[in-house]
């Protein structure tokens, strides 16, 4: 994992800034994650503890978050405790991956007392603490550990506190070039990747190659004493300057692809990495961009299983209607046909007998008079084949009215399935929850919850709001209620609003009748960005005011029809995205 205890150091480095902060506010998004929001000496900040199992962190954060509109009990513990008080210290233990933040605070009686959160990054074990220093008595944790997950350590109200089990390393930035030699002697045969990780606390494998990067080992292929005690020297030399940096606080963040293409991050400068190579001011910086959303992508990938599955069954479905479909309407265009043989067959009745299994007559519709074959039911009468002709006619050229109406339903299912399908790929935790219950609306899905729904305040859905370079507010849907909402409710009829031309995306609205190309060009790269075509070059947006923009009647959630556009050219950029100041409301 790139988190190690070095990268832990470093953080631990840049929280020492936040020391004497008071916590204005403290919000629980997530079953994993907390936000605090602190008043510090320069300025407000906001802080992001991560107990997710597959991307714990601690750093300083710029993202927006959406919170539940009732505090999980942890974060309500966390607010009676923690909220008002002022962080006295914060430090790391040893080399581990676990920080201790104490926070001063006065309780309702006016006295003083002290809380330390115990964030312990450790993977799948990861967890946040809150415990009483003084008794040792854990308050809660955000995870629970029960008895009956592990009898050597709980984490449950009541219990005392028990630090991780211990690993009996060594503190790396303690050792001595005469215990390395030692250590390094003892275990002469082991692999040095290996024998680094498994003896110093706190280097993760990728340091751990850094070192043996650095150290240039593959170029040692002699044996012998002399060739094992230069492989040592050049070990040392790598280890001891790699650690000097991080004993001094010297912090090089960065992150870039390794050797197998994937990406990785670190507090110390990697020289082993070549490809994709981005250098960051500090570790909250670099971690930010390193994790961007991947936490909460894999937990909406998670939470949009079922839908993803629903919505591909039910496009699948439609595209073979489709097919049918079309299949009937090439049949039914031959409905013209069964009638011209029917009115040959009642013009040439005396001409044919029954038993006859086809009849050979000039077709007087034909501007050549060209003779035609027409196949006839040997069982009935010759007036009855006619008959039988006609019924068929008059069949097809109902069904032709039907099927034209079931193709344009049909193409508004899947392109429908297909808007919610983009949508999913960008939906947020909260962006799901108004994508189901638009399904349910809808009638695809059963309304699972059993629980009367709270509504919003002011039953509007979330609202993701992006401020142009030139201070102008743009408002994306993310989903069909968003997309509703902002289009037909928020926007005024002198604002501008776009959208990708014929390719699903977000309605996009710019909340002023006065703005800068800037402003167009941000707001036509976001309906870019939050599209199908997000990966694409070359993108084009229509842009229109919204008094151009209609709903037509009984459309489906988020289908609109507009004219007096004009179409821009982009190409989506990422970087130009993130960069925007943004807030969830």
């Amino acid at each position: 994992m790139a988190l190690d205890g070095i990268v832990t150091r470093a953080l631990v480095h840049e929280l020492q800034s936040i020391q004497g902060a008071r916590i204005s506010k403290i919000y629980q998004p997530n079953d994993h994650d907390l936000l605090f929001h602190l008043r510090t000496r320069e300025g407000n900040a906001k802080l992001l503890l991560s107990a997710n199992p597959t991307y714990p962190r601690v750093h300083f954060t710029e993202r927006s978050f959406l919170n539940p509109q009732e505090a999980p009990m942890f974060c309500m513990l966390l607010r009676k405790h923690c909220e008002g008080g002022i962080i006295e210290d914060i430090r790391q233990v040893g080399m581990e991956r676990i920080i201790h933040i104490t926070v001063r605070q006065r309780d309702e009686l006016g006295d003083v007392s002290s809380k330390q959160l115990i964030i312990e990054l450790m993977g799948r074990h990861s967890n946040i603490i809150l415990s009483d220093p003084s008794s040792g008595t854990i308050l809660d944790g955000i995870h629970h550990v029960t008895p009956s997950i592990s009898s050597y350590r709980v984490i449950m109200p009541g219990f005392s506190y028990t630090e991780p089990p211990q690993q009996h390393k060594l503190n790396p930035l303690e050792v001595t070039g005469e215990l390395f030699a030692q250590k390094y002697t003892e275990e002469a045969d082991a692999e040095p990747i290996s024998w680094i990780v498994d003896t110093f606390s706190g280097v993760s494998p990728l340091v751990a190659q850094e070192i043996v990067h650095r150290a240039g080992l593959q170029s040692y292929s002699e044996e012998g004493p002399e060739a094992g005690e230069a492989r040592r020297s050049a070990l040392w030399n790598a280890f001891t300057g790699l650690m000097d940096s991080v004993r001094q606080q010297a912090y090089q963040p960065m992150s870039g692809a390794n050797a197998k293409g994937k990406m990785v991050f670190s507090a110390v400068d990697l020289t082993m990495i070549q490809e994709e190579v981005k250098r960051y001011q500090s570790i909250s910086t670099c971690m930010e961009d390193y994790y961007g959303e991947k936490a909460e992508r894999d937990t909406v990938k998670q939470k949009t299983s079922d839908l993803l599955r629903f919505l591909h069954n039910e496009r699948a479905k439609n595209i073979k209607k489709l097919d049918h479909l079309h299949a009937d309407l090439e049949e039914a265009a031959d409905a013209d046909q069964y009638r011209i043989y029917g009115e040959l067959l009642f013009a040439s009745l005396h001409t044919i007998a029954k038993g006859d299994k086809e009849a050979v007559l000039t077709n007087f519709y034909d501007e050549d008079q060209k003779d035609v074959t027409i196949p006839l039911d040997p069982l009935l009468s010759p007036s009855d084949n006619a008959q039988r002709y006609f019924k068929k006619y008059n069949k097809y050229k109902n069904s032709l009215a039907v099927i034209d109406e079931q193709l344009a339903i049909t193409k508004e299912e899947i392109r429908y399935m297909d808007d919610l399908l983009q949508q999913l790929a960008h939906a947020s935790m909260n962006d799901i929850d108004e994508i189901r219950e638009e399904l349910v609306q809808q009638g695809y899905l059963r309304d699972r919850s059993k629980k009367t729904r709270k509504k919003k305040k002011n039953d509007r859905p979330t609202l993701h709001v992006f401020t142009s370079s030139e201070g102008i507010e743009i408002y994306v849907g993310k989903n069909n209620l968003q997309n509703e909402y902002v289009t037909n409710k928020l926007a005024s009829g002198s604002d501008t609003w776009l959208h990708t031309k014929d390719i699903p995306g977000s309605h996009v609205v710019i909340r002023s009748s006065q703005f800068g190309d800037q402003t167009l060009e941000e707001a036509a790269q976001l309906a870019a960005y939050f599209s199908q075509a997000k990966e694409s070059s070359s993108v084009p947006v229509d842009c229109t005011l919204i008094r151009h923009v209609h709903k037509p009647s009984g459309a489906k959630p988020g289908f609109v029809i507009y004219d007096h556009q004009r179409t821009l050219i982009v190409t989506p950029d990422e970087e130009l995205i993130k960069s925007l100041p943004s807030v969830i409301k």
